[in-house]
């Protein structure tokens, strides 16, 4: 009966050691980043015994989304996965290690705040001292305190100045070092603020139930998706004159306060947007009706408790690719000799088209830090032949300003986004483009162009009266347009210039250069000419106009 019982506590033993939480000692090796969120996937190696293991991820961000977790394994172990589960866990001091650091900073610059404030508060009582000693000196004698002499007068004088100069001059180091001190805990203060998304005095436990038929080796990969990431497309266009093209760079500007830094992965930005479900949305009958206060403000509560629901349900998460959970390497052969010098080419990101969406792999690995600090990755890299001409507008600005028609020949779709313009090597402005797909035409605007010379000058205007009885007035306009190419190649260079546009039949306008029927305005008055210009060719064009009103009109809008 001894022995029975002794073999049943055994196996009771070995019974609870099998089924001992094991914890995993993961990496993040693979991220992918939507524009509000993030997919991360963790990975690690464990030797799984045989029978049912908890598998236990610990220390995850607070802000995980359970709904998204996703667990994958291969191995030699026969495992099967069973079930996954997350339990949020509360803690008296702060799990990011980020944050925790400028928690302690902050609590340290605010202790040298309060040494100040008590230093200040002695010499506050030094003062309220000395100003009593100093209303005792000059006070009237009496028969217990007698008129000190002079000479006692005299160094009491001193002394009491001396320490004021001190006091003074003290008070005014620590109002400085005050400053300081507060500088520094507004930048701390900013600093945690950016860092807000990072999760307060809480993590997340992710368990992972697994069976195993016999013990082997198991790589297991945890996927979920957090807030607190997002990227944009940035690029810079060097317009490349001689080659007449453009060399277009794309980036990606990431940024991340998931509370996890992330360490050489494998960075994916994805075009798919989450946050705008799954399907288009639905229409509500359009209904009019008389107002009713009452009526009106019952449906509002409706409505936000319906609201409160829906945000307590929650969304399904985007589900992880399965390619995510992939990790990769990049081999290195060894040179067997030096080659020559060569510009640094970026690295091309891999592109997948999906059927509503696409993702950019970048080439290498990738370090963000959870800090919410902007970071460049770049995605792409090509020239895109271009049509280079000018546009200006001397009335409004005296500058030309080069635009491009350009066709997106390369495979990537170019989002949003703003724009870096160099021409010729030199920065010359910020643009946008809009989103553009493969294949499709679209127009760079790149910025002012030093090279073609613009003058707008108004020549003469003169009023003279008109009619049989001067009835009437006569305005008469004319503007000097010279354009100049100043470059090394011929250049094309739209001019525009515009006339005045009478809404009122008693205001008549008449063009007279140039020739209506040469230069035709649009309903609208707006001139505009093509020039063709050689290497330092220079062509004047003049706008002349009249306007004609009777006298006793009132004309706005004339110069």
């Amino acid at each position: 009966m001894k022995s029975a019982l002794s073999v049943l506590g055994i196996l009771a033993v070995t019974s609870l050691a099998a089924a001992a939480p094991v914890p995993v000692n993961s990496t993040i090796s693979a991220v992918t980043v939507y524009t509000d969120r993030a997919v991360v996937t963790r990975t690690g190696t464990i030797d799984l015994p045989a029978g049912t293991t908890e598998l236990v991820f610990a220390n995850l961000p607070q802000s995980l989304n359970e709904r998204s977790l996703q667990v994958s394994g291969r191995g030699t172990a026969q495992a099967q996965i069973l079930d996954v589960s997350a339990k949020q866990t509360f803690v008296d001091f702060t799990p990011n290690a980020r944050v925790k650091e400028l928690e302690d900073v902050l609590r340290g610059l605010n202790k040298e705040v309060r040494v100040l404030d008590d230093r200040a508060a002695v010499l506050q009582a030094q003062t309220t001292m000395l100003d009593r000693m100093e209303a005792a000196l000059f006070a009237p004698p009496t028969k217990d305190v007698p008129r000190p002499d002079l000479n006692q007068f005299t160094s009491s004088l001193t002394f009491l100045s001396d320490q004021k100069t001190k006091i003074i001059g003290e008070r005014t180091a620590l109002a400085e070092q005050r400053e300081d001190l507060q500088n520094k805990i507004n930048t701390t203060q900013s600093q945690l603020n950016e860092l807000q998304g990072a999760g307060g005095k809480a993590y997340k436990t992710v368990t992972v139930r697994v069976a195993a038929t016999q013990a082997g080796s198991l790589d297991v990969a945890v996927s979920y998706t957090v807030p607190g990431a997002s990227w944009a497309p940035n690029y810079d266009a060097r317009v490349l004159s001689g080659e007449r093209a453009v060399a277009l760079t794309y980036f990606g500007l990431v940024r991340q306060s998931t509370g996890e830094d992330w360490k050489d992965v494998a960075l994916t930005l994805s075009t798919a947007r989450p946050n705008l479900g799954g399907a288009a949305p639905t229409m509500n009958p359009w209904n009019l009706d008389v107002f009713n206060a009452i009526a009106l403000r019952e449906k509002e509560v409706a409505l936000s408790s319906f609201q409160m629901k829906a945000m307590r349900g929650g969304a399904n998460a985007p589900a992880a690719n399965a390619a995510d959970m992939q990790r990769f390497t990049t081999n290195v052969a060894g040179a067997v000799q030096a080659p020559p010098e060569q510009e640094a080419e970026l690295a091309q990101a891999a592109i997948e088209a999906g059927t509503t969406s696409a993702s950019f792999k970048i080439a290498s690995p990738s370090s963000i830090a959870s800090d919410n600090a902007p970071q460049k990755v770049p995605v792409a890299s090509f020239k895109l032949k271009a049509n280079p001409e000018y546009l200006t507008v001397p009335r409004q600005l005296a500058a030309a300003f080069l635009t491009t028609k350009v066709v997106n020949t390369s495979e990537y779709p170019l989002l949003a986004g703003t724009m870096n313009v160099f021409l010729d090597g030199t920065f010359v402005a910020t643009s946008n483009l809009r989103t553009v797909m493969s294949g499709e035409k679209f127009d760079l605007a790149l910025g002012a162009d030093e090279g073609i010379s613009v003058k707008h000058k108004r020549l003469n205007k003169f009023t003279e009266d008109t009619g049989l009885t001067n009835s009437g007035k006569r305005i008469t306009y004319e503007y000097l347009l010279t354009i100049q190419n100043n470059k090394r190649t011929a250049e094309r260079v739209n001019v525009a210039d515009q006339l005045p546009v009478s809404r009122n039949e008693k205001i008549v306008v008449k063009q007279i250069l140039p020739d209506p029927s040469d230069v035709k305005p649009t309903p609208e008055g707006y001139l505009k000419w093509t020039l063709d210009l050689k290497p330092g060719e220079k062509k004047e064009l003049t706008v002349k106009f009249t306007v004609d009103y009777p006298n006793d009109v009132n004309v706005t809008g004339l110069e």
